[in-house]
């Protein structure tokens, strides 16, 4: 059986589904205006996406739950360092260093 045609029918579906919804804003313009309150959640989407992919790094080890370890330490860090200094690197920095600390302080006190 030839699969090409519904293959490549999939793909223009598929295609369509993900440019659709986003090129209707720029061909409709004004026409199509967001609800305020739609607007105002929108706002939050950046955030609650980075947090989407972050949180699931620092919370789960192993597949398991874990809530102390060098990744939480780190994220806490680099939290810290950008919410009291304005330097852009310095999250990273105390972020990295902090995980890098730990790991080695835990590897080295657990054998």
């Amino acid at each position: 059986m030839n699969y090409d045609w519904t293959l490549w029918g999939l793909f223009i579906l598929l295609g369509l589904a993900t440019t659709l919804p986003r090129a209707s804003f720029i061909v409709l313009g004004e026409r199509a205006a967001l609800p305020e309150s739609l607007q105002k959640a929108l706002r939050y989407a950046p955030a609650a996406a980075l947090a989407a992919i972050v949180a699931p790094d620092i919370f789960v080890s192993g597949g398991a739950l874990t809530l102390l370890s060098p990744r939480l330490a780190a994220a806490v860090a680099a939290v810290l360092a950008a919410l009291l200094f304005r330097n852009p690197w310095l999250p990273f920095i105390a972020g990295m260093g902090v995980l890098w600390g730990l790991e080695r302080l835990l590897s080295a006190w657990m054998g």
